[in-house]
């Protein structure tokens, strides 16, 4: 009797281990399949938003460096034969468009709220003119500059918007700079004036001085109007972007309206609104459009270092391109100074001040 209960309580032990071994290795296995889900979740997640990233930077890349040459492209015999007021009139009107569609899918998807309702105080849209006058007087100025400069010098020159944008953070929003961004602005300076050299002339730079001025106003134009537009975003920074971008370019389709009027008012009524146009000053506009909305795009989906990636690649592209296209001389003087521009960016990008922890 004794060896049979003996015999029973190891049998019991043995059953007893079995259980506990299967239950492990149903647990470890479990877990295994739980990590191998996480992982493989993780690594889709970070593929698309690999491929999203991608995408934007493809974009934005390909918007920017086509936009001085759509423009160029568009001219006729060295003439616009279109009016440029109507063209910056149609791109505010589609960027209002954009704007609208977006918020339609924003309310479908999250119904409305008091940060994305169109309705707005007095107070809140009257600070939307200032901006809008400014990228008005900007934008058209972005015309008459190709009377002076190539496409690629104008990407070249279009940098320095960075140098007034640095100053009026420091001066406006009270932003300090490193010693590294202060070191990017000279070296921007110094990039954008080897690029224009001019050895085969006795013209020492190949931009005259009436391109310079007007590459320097539009910059500070831009500057200002991006400085202002942020301390508007930020000063209520739960409201529903495509609301401040609605109004911001309801003021620019005003405003362009008011200088349709002013500056070709006879040639719109005598000739219709569209007179000129082709399929090039189309693509031109849509491009001017979708710019904003791929800028946007980055500053949500990527990172400021794909914006500068972008632009270094895109002042390349448009001195190839325009070398098949307008027989362009890519000169020695140009590759240097778009590389040290392209450097120039690089470093104002990384060389922010991070906060204090």
């Amino acid at each position: 009797m004794e060896y049979r209960r003996v015999k029973d309580q190891e049998n019991y032990d043995d059953l007893s281990q079995k259980d506990v071994e299967s239950l492990s290795g149903r647990s470890l296995s479990s877990a295994n399949a739980t990590a191998s889900g996480l992982s493989s979740a993780g690594g889709s997640k970070g593929k698309s938003s690999w491929k999203l990233k991608s995408v934007v930077t493809l974009a934005l890349t390909l918007l920017t460096s086509s936009q001085a040459i759509l423009i160029v492209w568009s001219k006729r015999a060295g003439k616009y034969e279109y009016s440029v007021t109507t063209a910056n009139f149609s791109v505010e009107a589609l960027k209002c468009l954009l704007s609208l569609a977006a918020l339609f899918r924003t309310w479908n998807r999250h119904g409305v709220t008091d940060d994305n309702r169109l309705t707005t105080s007095f107070d809140e849209v009257s600070v939307y003119p200032i901006p809008a006058v400014l990228y008005m007087v900007k934008n058209l100025l972005q015309y008459y500059i190709f009377a002076y400069v190539d496409a690629p010098a104008y990407q070249i020159l279009k940098n320095l918007n960075i140098i007034s944008t640095g100053v009026l953070y420091r001066i406006i929003l009270k932003k300090k700079l490193s010693e590294i961004q202060w070191a990017a602005f000279v070296l921007l300076c110094a990039g954008c004036t080897t690029a224009q050299l001019n050895p085969s002339s006795d013209h020492v730079l190949q931009t005259p001085i009436q391109g310079w001025m007007m590459a320097i106003v539009m910059a500070l134009l831009s500057g200002f109007a991006g400085v202002y537009t942020e301390a508007i975003i930020k000063k209520r920074p739960s409201r529903n972007i495509n609301v401040q971008n609605f109004w911001l370019y309801i003021f620019g389709v005003i405003f362009n309206l008011v200088a349709i009027c002013v500056q070709d008012y006879d040639a719109v009524m005598n000739k219709g609104f569209f007179h000129g146009y082709s399929f090039i000053t189309v693509l031109m506009i849509l491009n001017h459009a979708l710019s904003g909305i791929a800028v946007s795009m980055v500053m949500k989906y990527a990172d400021n270092i794909v914006k500068v990636y972008s632009t270094s690649v895109a002042m390349l592209l448009t001195a190839v391109v325009s070398v098949f296209l307008f027989s362009f001389h890519l000169s020695l003087a140009f590759f240097l100074g778009s590389t040290v521009v392209s450097v120039s960016v690089y470093l104002h990008s990384i060389g922010k001040l991070q906060p204090q922890k």
